[in-house]
């Protein structure tokens, strides 16, 4: 059986975009090339930016239809993210809030892909 570990998301710049999830997730990357870059995560899950220009067949919806979440222990951590962020001059495209699942901001990376954090509800 097969389990599914591995998001890819499609980009511009592999390399800007290698840079700018260095930071985000705390760590380099495991594998560069101009064209591919992967990140392996704590979870076990993995990050994959493709070049956008490279992927075959080309894809047909534009970024920021699905989103890359990240769960935190506390709204104290859902707000430190929010405020990083905007010190680091990202797009907020949701400001933290409480939602049915638990408290959240969203925030958009350079191609326009979506990253939630959040901290479950009690």
């Amino acid at each position: 059986m097969s389990h599914p570990d591995h998001v890819i998301f499609y980009v511009s710049d592999p390399a800007a975009s290698s840079a700018f999830y260095e930071r985000q997730l705390g760590g380099p990357p495991v594998q560069s090339s101009p064209g591919f870059v992967l990140f392996a995560l704590e979870s076990g899950m993995q990050l994959g930016l493709w070049k956008l220009q490279a992927v075959e067949p080309a894809p047909r919806h534009d970024a920021g239809s699905a989103e890359l979440a990240l769960v935190v222990d506390t709204d104290a951590e859902v707000d430190a993210w929010h405020a990083r962020w905007r010190t680091d001059g990202l797009p907020v495209l949701q400001a933290p809030t409480r939602m049915g699942f638990g408290y959240t901001c969203v925030a958009a990376d350079p191609d326009g892909h979506r990253l939630r954090v959040f901290s479950l509800s009690a």
